[in-house]
């Protein structure tokens, strides 16, 4: 193992070095390693008994033309390919003891985010931030598992439109209650700071369901806004996935498909800030990414 304190690659020994070459802690103690090419048979054979990838290929190959049509349609929401979402699909399903094959779904897919409140709570409130600049973690092209701090300028340009897809399944604990998903606008107009709310009011109980609203204009330039989940006098759960806060063309929420909406990040990635933060959450509320069997 060697020691370095920075590396500059030639441009034609990029692929040369990724190849046999790895980095440890690029940030704190930096080094590179050698990266394990050639793999022993026993090595093959452990990785293979503990992987889940042959039994989750053997299971697609059992399915319909229509069942892996539907896995189809569902993964274009995300981007993907129908085998490699009833992979990630599959793989969750297993780890959590549950037996045979989920059904795809054009609403939520794999992991989904989980709103909980129970007592002595009845409320719930976090945000998502959305400055005008900040930090996001990226893979790094050409590696398996390296990231990095990119720093993201959002410059918001109108029309803005939000929406989600969620399933409801609350009761009122309170004289008020409510569920909301909305966009907190700020703008400047005359000397002035003032701010416009894009509301979606969510159903107190009901199955998954899409919603969306957006804004066209406002009386001048919107500077930033930031993105709010508030459940308020209830208990219960609420789902979500496939969230959208998109303008200029572009999907700008973080973690659209619920994969972990609480994710923190530390060391190295101080800067980037969390999915959702918690602004109201109480003994007894909390949130994260689930995989449940809808």
């Amino acid at each position: 193992m060697a020691k370095t304190s920075y590396v500059d690659i030639p441009s034609g020994d990029i692929d040369l070095f990724y190849k046999y070459l790895q980095s440890g802690d690029r940030f704190t103690y930096s080094r590179i390693r050698k990266k394990s090419v050639l793999l022993s048979e026993a090595k093959k054979l452990d990785l293979a008994g503990r992987s889940m990838l042959s039994v989750v290929g053997a299971t697609w190959k059992t399915l319909t033309t229509e069942q892996q049509t539907n896995w189809k349609l569902a993964a274009a929401k995300m981007s993907m390919t129908g085998y490699r979402l009833f992979v990630q699909d599959q793989c969750a399903r297993l780890k959590a003891g549950l037996a045979g094959t989920a059904t795809p779904s054009l609403l939520h897919q794999s992991f989904v985010g989980q709103l909980h409140i129970e007592a002595p709570s009845t409320e719930l409130k976090i945000v998502q931030y959305h400055p005008a600049s900040y930090f996001i973690r990226q893979k790094v092209p050409k590696t398996k598992s390296q990231y990095q701090p990119i720093l993201v300028s959002e410059q918001l340009f109108l029309p803005l439109k939000i929406g989600l897809n969620y399933k409801s399944n609350l009761i009122a604990a309170g004289p008020n209650p409510y569920a909301k998903f909305y966009a907190y606008i700020h703008y400047l107009y005359q000397g002035r700071d003032l701010y416009h709310t894009l509301n979606i009011d969510l159903s107190i109980i009901g199955g998954w369901q899409t919603v969306e609203t957006s804004i066209a204009s406002l009386v001048t330039h919107a500077v930033h806004y930031d993105l709010y989940i508030d459940l308020h006098d209830v208990r219960g759960d609420v789902f979500i996935d496939n969230v959208i806060s998109e303008h200029s063309g572009v999907n700008w929420c973080r973690d659209p498909y619920c994969k972990d909406i609480n994710q923190g990040f530390t060391s190295a990635f101080y800067q980037v800030p969390k999915h959702w933060t918690g602004l109201i959450a109480p003994d007894g509320a909390e949130f994260e990414s689930v995989y449940k069997d809808f």
